[in-house]
């Protein structure tokens, strides 16, 4: 029995307690339905201690590098010693496969470990000269405070840790809403092996619980220093919103329509084995994930067939099958969006390749002749779900790839490796990869997207700027004449 998935208690306070809300929550397991266990949700009550405990934890968490270090180090030493159980709580939880868990388990450590490095970034930064030959001016960085942490379903583990540790090793203490539906994952696995590292009361709490138990408390609150969001740009939309009318600081990555342009000169087989990875890695149910395949008409027949070949070699199903690419879709409300995406890719193209419905599993479908600006182009799949554009010219492909209300990711593939990290940089996206997917994450890039892909930057050391505070110091060292007061 994985002992993870027994922790079905929030976190406050250095102790687990049961929710006093008025709902429970049945924590499903997406491939079968079977019910893991029943959440009792947080209430407002439950929610206003814990962020009261985190302002008051804060104020010696950040006057203490060493005890910081200690406990990180601690912490990643813990979780690495229970990735078996971590793995299989991705699995049961939160539909993934065997191979995308461990990926994320992979990246998840990588921030771990490059966060610790962050530690000693809190405290006098430099020395700067002024005006006033008798006055020294110094730079200090300091803690932002307390931040709120709402983490998404797709990658719970991986998008959790990328808040939760640079933010506790900058000194700062953290209120952390997992989505529901994967809280044990990312939110009580973290709450385990942090207290089973010593890390002292208050520093981290875990609420599992809804808006429709706590409203907007985690933004609103008069502890709350920064609102750290991953989720849609809807509702990252309504957060910075309201984060504004409080004037409080967010870090939002939201939702992605990542274009994957195929220029005419590019090799095949590259094109091929990217798009197949990026379009469906996880179910297509990641913000990076290939939305929009756009490819040169001189190519476009050789790689739509060399494309649908591929795809059909993918293993579905079972998710802890270690072959298995395709597992379940997340709920029964993003299957039904699926099931319509589905419906509206076929009025508006062309069905390659018909993918099926196994209990919860979709299998890919592929659909050729796919216009730029139709709704289903437009929208974000979230999908095992490939749609294939057809370009007249390179230039037009890459006009096509910025044509879209997102800005996160994207990828270009060509042969011309100048060329290509040319074009890239123009992409309107955050991000841009040459000969590879878009569905990239590193632990020391700045990670992040324009346009309503959301606002500011993860990543080291990048993150500092988002999760501390810059304070300048002077020091006058000889009192100055102010001559105009005699």
């Amino acid at each position: 029995m994985n002992p993870f998935l027994t922790l079905n208690k929030s976190y406050i306070d250095g102790k687990f307690v049961s929710g006093y809300g008025m709902s429970n929550f049945e924590n499903l397991n997406p491939y079968n339905d079977e019910i893991l266990t029943t959440i009792r949700l947080v209430s407002k009550n439950q929610t206003e201690r814990a962020l009261s405990g985190a302002r008051v934890a804060q104020k010696e968490w950040g006057r203490l590098p060493r005890t910081r270090k200690k406990v990180l180090k601690q912490a990643y030493k813990l979780f690495n010693k229970n990735k078996s159980d971590i793995i299989d709580c991705l699995i049961k939880e939160t539909g993934s496969t065997f191979i995308k868990a461990e990926v994320e388990f992979r990246m998840s450590m990588m921030i771990l470990k490059e966060s610790i490095k962050l530690v000693d970034e809190i405290g006098f930064v430099e020395e700067k000269s002024g005006l006033i030959p008798t006055k020294t001016n110094k730079i200090y960085r300091k803690p932002k405070g307390v931040i709120s942490s709402i983490s998404p379903f797709n990658f719970p583990f991986h998008l959790s840790m990328r808040t939760i540790a640079p933010a506790l090793a900058l000194g700062n203490t953290v209120v952390h809403k997992p989505d529901i539906q994967t809280g044990i994952t990312s939110g009580s696995v973290f709450a385990k092996v942090f207290h089973d590292a010593g890390m002292p009361t208050g520093v981290f709490q875990s609420i599992l619980t809804e808006p429709s138990e706590i409203g907007d408390m985690l933004v609103e609150h008069d502890a709350v220093n920064l609102v750290s969001f991953t989720g849609s740009t809807e509702v990252g939309r309504h957060i910075g919103g309201l984060a504004g009318s409080h004037l409080k600081q967010v870090a939002l990555e939201l939702g992605g329509n990542s274009p994957f342009v195929v220029l005419k000169d590019a090799d095949i087989k590259t094109a091929v084995r990217a798009a197949v990875m990026g379009s469906f890695l996880h179910q297509g149910q990641i913000c990076m994930s290939v939305n929009r395949i756009i490819v040169h008409q001189d190519i476009h027949d050789t790689f739509v067939k060399q494309f649908v070949k591929a795809t059909k070699k993918i293993k579905s199903g079972d998710p802890e099958k270690k072959r298995t690419l395709v597992g379940p879709i997340i709920n029964k409300t993003q299957l039904d969006k699926t099931k319509n995406f589905i419906e509206m890719a076929k009025r508006e193209g062309k069905m390659v390749l018909e993918g099926e419905q196994i209990k919860n599993v979709i299998t890919p479908y592929i659909f050729t002749d796919i216009k730029n600006d139709s709704e289903i182009a437009q929208s974000e799949l979230f999908s095992p779900i490939a749609l294939i554009i057809k370009a007249e010219s390179d230039k037009e492909a890459l006009e096509f790839a910025s044509d879209t209300e997102y800005g996160l990711s994207g990828s270009i593939i060509t042969k011309d490796i100048a060329r290509g990290e040319k074009l890239a940089v123009e992409m309107e996206s955050g991000m841009t990869h040459v000969n590879e997917m878009p569905a990239l994450d590193m632990p020391n890039i700045p990670f992040g997207g324009v346009k309503n892909s959301g606002i500011g930057r993860f990543g080291s050391p990048y993150v500092v700027d988002e999760f501390t505070e810059l304070k300048w110091v002077s020091v006058q060292k000889k009192s100055l004449p102010y001559n105009w007061l005699k």
